[in-house]
């Protein structure tokens, strides 16, 4: 698929054949990135694994994922492909890690404090970024409605975070859809 096409609002793509990661690439160590066991696994020091098929200004991006205790990685949205920590939305990805900062938080925007899924298991993050409305869901239920009023990432890359050498995280049912344009 072409850069900047648009697809119907209604289709879901899939981002992960379960595989192969064909169609992603590293900002920075790229073999920190793995498939195991039909997972994009992540694991080692600091490394982000963006999506390159197609950029995201109004879209929704979903995934399945399971964390190691004391692990932090995100799901980051609008963001700039570069090394190091990519300019962008971070939907918070930490059960346990040091970082107060909890799943489900829009990171630095809405920061959620209680842990809403327990480590080791599966959940689901659902993120839909229409306009400036931000939603994130967490196993289905809402945790953040935010509008940012300042506008401050409009278009860019879905992508998926490698924070630390103590992190451990697995990602699958990975899925975006455009969103039409707002008016």
């Amino acid at each position: 698929m072409a850069a900047g096409s648009v697809l119907p609002a209604a289709d879901w793509v899939k981002m992960f054949d379960g595989k192969t990661l064909d169609g992603w690439k590293a900002g920075e160590r790229p073999g920190n990135w793995t498939v195991e066991d039909g997972s994009i696994s992540g694991h080692g020091e600091r490394s982000h694994l963006f999506w390159m098929k197609e950029e995201c200004a109004n879209c929704e991006f979903k995934a399945r994922i399971k964390l190691a205790h004391g692990a932090n990685s995100g799901m980051y949205f609008r963001a700039k492909f570069m090394e190091g920590w990519p300019e962008g939305y971070e939907a918070q990805v930490n059960n346990s890690h040091t970082d107060w900062k909890r799943t489900g938080s829009l990171y630095n925007f809405v920061n959620v404090k209680e842990q809403l899924v327990p480590d080791d298991t599966w959940w689901t993050q659902h993120i839909i970024a229409d306009g400036n409305h931000i939603v994130i869901k967490v196993n289905d239920k809402v945790v953040v409605d935010y509008v940012d009023a300042k506008n401050t990432y409009m278009k860019g890359h879905l992508a998926l975070q490698q924070h630390d050498p103590g992190s451990r995280v697995w990602y699958q049912d990975l899925m975006y859809r455009m969103l039409p344009a707002k008016k």
